[in-house]
């Protein structure tokens, strides 16, 4: 796929729990905007984020002075980074610090549970109410355990296509095969919304949210990836085990 201009948002809308057996005659794409009161109280839109533009005009048209990566509070020691992408890390550092231990906060503030602990990643918590690029918004937060405790490790974005500009510098991206999520956080693959079951048939969770393949970029704030900042996975996490 090629990846449209790059002042569009480009966004794929799932709608939660939807039956295999209602999405069987209606297509993938969901729309937009909810068609009454009961889709808003049962059917809560999951926002896969779209393409969208970094501004590249902030800091004039002379190239950003380069500064050293944040290291406070497990920012990575990465070597240098520019001016510009500095705050943005720093945003998303400073944005997400009230849920760097406390994943019952991020909860509380309308992210949910869609991965098990992933090898090399982690538990990825979703908000499907966070729209657009923003560093300071991102729409999924990635945790690691020791025994029970959590800790913020990544935070991550998604995209249906490899955005033409990348919305932070030197971004590398990784990807996420389509696949049916369900309540407890588990997850199966599945080319077709239609393959979801209405619940898990190893857990009995009820589905929540069916996705395409996805392209996805992690940016690791908050635990150093010796693979560097935006590689999908992370030696480092191997020692927590959830």
């Amino acid at each position: 796929m090629s990846a449209g201009p790059a002042s569009a948002t480009v966004g794929w809308t799932p709608r939660l729990g939807r039956s295999a057996a209602h999405d069987a005659a209606e297509p993938a794409v969901a729309e937009h905007q909810p068609k009454g009161p009961n889709m808003l109280r049962h059917k809560m839109a999951v926002v896969i984020l779209g393409l969208v533009a970094v501004a590249t005009t902030a800091c004039g048209s002379n190239p950003p002075a380069a500064a050293s990566t944040p290291s406070h509070g497990g920012a990575p020691p990465t070597s240098t980074v520019s001016a510009a992408l500095a705050r943005q890390l720093n945003a998303a550092h400073a944005a997400t610090a009230r849920y760097a231990s406390d994943p019952a906060t991020a909860v509380r503030d309308g992210y949910m549970i869609i991965t098990p602990m992933m090898p090399g990643m982690g538990f990825h918590y979703l908000n499907p109410t966070i729209q657009g690029f923003d560093p300071a918004k991102p729409p999924i937060l990635v945790y690691a355990k020791t025994g029970t405790r959590s800790h913020l490790v990544a935070l991550e974005w998604v995209f249906p296509e490899k955005p033409s500009t990348p919305p932070l510098e030197g971004a590398t991206y990784g990807s996420f095969d389509a696949a049916c999520h369900f309540k407890d956080g588990t997850f199966t693959p599945a080319a077709a919304e239609s393959a979801c079951a209405k619940t898990n048939p190893e857990t009995s969770a009820p589905f929540t949210f069916w996705h395409p393949k996805l392209v996805t970029l992690h940016v690791w704030v908050w635990l150093h990836n010796p693979a560097g900042l935006y590689h999908p996975t992370n030696a480092l996490v191997e020692p927590f085990t959830g």
